[in-house]
């Protein structure tokens, strides 16, 4: 084992998720643990396979995109000492470092730990990071701040053990207005604050709440679960719909396993009926928001209003310090990258930053800037950029300066011109085209052909390197999608056209309609087109969404066709953005392999590592959570079982059942007077299962709950025994790990 060394400041249920991250890796150094078992326990630590071998892409965790000046240091220092000197600002609000290498990954998470920085379950199968509107508690719009909430969310679903290992990701956005700049319909659960009426008639803080969003090769667009949910309930809902999802959802044909396509089988109607059934077992029946939790941390929180700046004394201003070549550059920006905050007099100030990439360096300056003129509270955006918030009036020109020194202030921020996109073939696996080269290049033609695109907030572009939507290219009014497309024995790096997506001029999230392939070199041409056809045919006022419906999707197929025609394909077409090579289809794996073992073995000691959770929990008295591990011990068990018997299951319901057909009468157990179950007799296991959400989680059923798990996974140890001493050594099958993104 390495020399770790770990600061007296990380929890102690952060150190011992980093020693047993050091530990895991040190078993598969020795050989102890096969590379491919070894993926799904380093995913859930946010440690990710990169494109190329031997390396690892490190996705670091910030719950609504906060992070504070020396975090910001912080992950400089770490990318210096452990990656490649850049940090890539995600979609998902997240810093990702590449480039690392396996055995450094401990030392790495440990070092941000001390900052207060996590790494837990920001891949896998878990609740990935808790989005929210970069403008929460500034927004002029907004009923509300959404920052507690979104943290509280983050909070008390980390390490829950109701979604450690569930069939799929799981992704919550909050809004802060019904704007939905967080994204809330493409998401699992999507929370847009407004405020309502309680059943006391008292106005009161609440969200709309939508279900079953999602991008990806089927994108779906949420269904609306409740129009007005009060903020004490959102917290107890989503745990019910975890827990439905968690049982109900699909586990074994992962293209099929994500919420949206449960929601899509049950029906809106079942899904809330089977999400209220959870209410008895629910941790907390309502969860109260604190709303004081950074005051003491962040005063920007409390900056008192002050005397507004007009634009005129901010111009006069940068006439004094800016050569008169720059002036309109700044007027640009100003336009374009700042707004007063609801906080009248304070201003937040938008950075725009091509592909999501800053260098160490660059993040150290910013870091410096952020403590002289703004409050220490930085927001990574939902399009990859930043936010500095509480800055006055008199310092913009001051910051302005100083920003633009790091190419920082150019203007455009979440315009046209201010393009999304996945880091593609540069470092993913399952990207199929280059999304960086052609980024670049797009946004050139549109400096250089399109400069009014900088002020036009109508129209979004988003770019992702394949079909799966990191990039988020379903939700543009204008997407890309990398591809491929044959041409003889040739094959050329393409572009999914897609429109449509993104908002309408109502406010309504759309899904974009795949309208058509072009050959990559000719996405400059196909975006000239569509940008001059919108020019020449849309009403006065009419957005593009609205232009899009109206003219149907197979005017724009018609339009794009003559670009997507193969017979005048050139030589340099079969050859990618930033390559020089001819192009060849080489997709990798991603995170998804197989290895042979013993798998009742394996599954056996799951279960014992759950089993010895649920204790833990209980001595905490923590019992809900303690409950749920033995559940998860129940489930396990079950499984290994039945693989004995070749009967295949594709969920924890499936899986409740095929035992209770093939071993649920020789499973004995006592139970109580008060937990009996009108089915308990006849189904013994089936019942002990689903009494899950049958009664209050309270410290009498915990232990009657856990003290059963134990029997049962003794039960099944026993079994296997029994089995081997009939037949032999157990036949090695094969374990498979889907694959992430």
């Amino acid at each position: 084992m390495s020399n770790l060394i770990i600061s007296e400041k990380v929890a102690a249920v952060a150190k011992r998720d980093i020693v047993d991250l050091q530990n895991k890796i040190d078993a598969f150094n020795t050989g102890e643990t096969p590379e491919e078992a070894f993926r799904k326990f380093r995913l859930t630590r946010g440690v990710y396979g990169q494109r190329q071998p031997g390396v690892q892409m490190i996705r670091i965790k910030l719950p609504f995109g906060r992070i504070t000046a020396d975090q910001l240091v912080r992950i400089a220092d770490t990318s210096d000492k452990f990656a490649t000197g850049n940090l890539h600002a995600t979609t998902r609000q997240d810093i990702q470092l590449h480039f690392v290498k396996l055995s450094d990954s401990p030392q790495l998470w440990a070092d941000l730990e001390d900052a207060g920085i996590t790494l837990k379950e920001a891949c896998g199968n878990t609740i990935r990071n808790v989005t929210a509107s970069s403008v929460a508690g500034i927004d002029p719009e907004e009923p509300f701040d959404v920052t507690p909430i979104a943290h509280s969310i983050f909070t008390y679903f980390l390490r829950n053990p109701i979604n450690q290992d569930m069939g799929r990701k799981f992704k919550i956005a909050v809004s802060s207005s019904e704007k939905d700049s967080a994204l809330a319909f493409i998401h699992d659960v999507g929370l847009i604050a407004k405020m309502g009426v309680n059943a006391a008639g008292e106005t009161v803080k609440g969200f709309k709440v939508l279900l079953g969003g999602g991008l990806g090769a089927q994108p779906f667009s949420a269904q609306t679960a409740y129009e007005f949910l009060e903020e004490e309930n959102v917290i107890p809902f989503i745990e019910g719909v975890l827990r439905v999802f968690d049982r109900y959802g699909e586990r074994v044909r992962r293209h099929k396993a994500r919420m949206k396509f449960l929601l899509n089988d049950l029906g809106l109607d079942e899904m809330m009926a089977r999400v209220k059934e959870e209410r008895a077992a629910l941790k907390n029946k309502v969860f109260a928001i604190p709303h004081d939790l950074f005051e003491s941390q962040v005063a920007s929180l409390d900056y008192a209003p002050r005397a507004s700046v007009s634009e005129d004394v901010i111009f006069n201003n940068a006439a004094e310090s800016i050569e008169q070549s720059g002036i309109d550059t700044f007027k640009n920006w100003y336009k374009t990258n700042v707004f007063e905050q609801k906080q009248k007099g304070w201003y937040a100030v938008q950075l725009r930053v091509l592909l999501g990439d800053i260098s160490s360096d660059t993040a150290r300056s910013l870091a410096d800037i952020v403590r002289k003129y703004a409050a220490d509270d930085i927001r990574v955006t939902v399009n990859q950029g930043y936010i500095l918030r509480f800055v006055k009036g008199e310092d913009l020109v001051a910051i302005y300066n100083e920003l633009n020194k790091l190419g920082l202030a150019a203007p455009g921020f979440d315009s046209t011109m201010d393009i999304t996109t996945c880091p593609g073939t540069d470092t993913c696996n399952l990207a199929i085209s280059s999304s960086y080269g052609i980024t670049r290049v797009l946004e050139d033609v549109m400096k250089e052909e399109f400069p009014e695109m900088m002020y036009n907030q109508d129209i979004k572009i988003k770019i992702s390197g394949c079909m799966n939507g990191c990039g988020q290219h379903n939700a543009s009014n204008i997407g890309f999608h990398g591809s491929s497309i044959k041409n003889g024995k040739l094959v050329l790096p393409a572009l999914q056209v897609l429109l449509g997506g993104g908002f309408s001029g109502d406010g309504i999230g759309l899904i974009g309609d795949k309208v058509i392939k072009v050959p990559t070199k000719r996405g400059p041409e196909a975006l000239r087109t569509l940008f001059n056809d919108f020019e020449a045919n849309a009403f006065d006022g009419e957005y593009y969404n609205q232009y899009y419906a109206r003219q149907t999707k197979n005017y724009f197929f018609q339009l794009l066709k003559p670009i997507a025609d193969l017979s005048t394909v050139q030589d340099d077409e079969y050859r990618d953005w930033d390559h020089d090579e001819m192009f060849k289809t080489e997709i990798g794996v991603g995170e998804c392999a197989s290895v042979l073992v013993d798998l009742v073995a394996t599954t056996i000691t799951e279960g014992q590592e759950k089993l010895n959770l649920a204790k833990e929990n209980f001595e905490s008295d923590i019992w809900a959570d303690a409950i749920y591990h033995a559940y998860n011990v129940l489930i396990t068990g079950a499984k290994g079982l039945l693989m004995t018997k070749d009967v295949n299951t594709n969920t924890q319901y499936g899986i409740i059942n095929d035992f209770q057909a093939n071993f649920g009468q020789e499973f004995k157990y006592e139970i109580p007077a008060e937990y009996i179950l009108p089915d308990s007799e006849e189904t013994p296991f089936r019942s002990l299962a689903f009494s899950i959400n049958k009664f209050e989680p309270t410290e009498a059923f915990a232990a009657y709950f856990i003290g059963t798990a134990e029997k049962f996974l003794n039960f099944v140890r026993n079994t296997r025994e029994a089995q081997l001493m009939e037949t032999g050594e157990p036949v090695l099958q094969e374990l498979s790990f889907g694959k992430d993104s």
